[in-house]
């Protein structure tokens, strides 16, 4: 046997394993050299550049200046700033309003986890989702 690969023992014919380089796998030891390659292609691509798929975008590339960006962004806050000052003219409070989106927040939570309890049941019973709805009277709709 090579000596770079590891020495046989005469006796058992054991290959010293401190000197080999292998892969573990099930059913014991492959050694790295017993390998097969993945055969050539012969395509001239595979030395190519790398190219990413994600392109950079410039601003000049995209046309669109920062300028104009920052012009539109303007626009949208001033909109937004007289959406606000409209719904304070109608007495509506903006703490009001994040009061009601956390509370449209914790509704939507609770009717997550009900449609995941009557997805379970459902599978429980080997009946559809649909069925439960009717045998609890609920509407499609809740």
């Amino acid at each position: 046997m090579d000596s770079a690969a590891g020495q046989e023992d005469a006796k058992t014919g054991h290959v010293a394993e401190t000197s080999l380089k292998f892969t573990p796998q099930r059913g014991g030891a492959v050694l790295l050299a017993s390998r097969k390659r993945t055969p050539y292609s012969g395509s001239k691509k595979v030395n190519s550049s790398f190219k990413s798929p994600v392109q950079a975008s410039s601003a000049a590339s995209s046309g669109i200046c920062i300028e104009e960006e920052i012009k539109e962004l303007q626009m949208e806050l001033a909109e937004l700033d007289s959406q606000i000052a409209l719904l304070e003219n109608e007495g509506i409070k903006v703490e009001e309003i994040d009061q009601h989106i956390d509370l449209l927040h914790e509704y939507n939570d609770i009717k997550d986890t009900g449609q995941t309890l009557l997805g379970r049941l459902a599978v429980l019973r080997g009946v559809t989702t649909r069925d439960l709805y009717s045998l609890f009277d609920m509407e499609l709709d809740d």
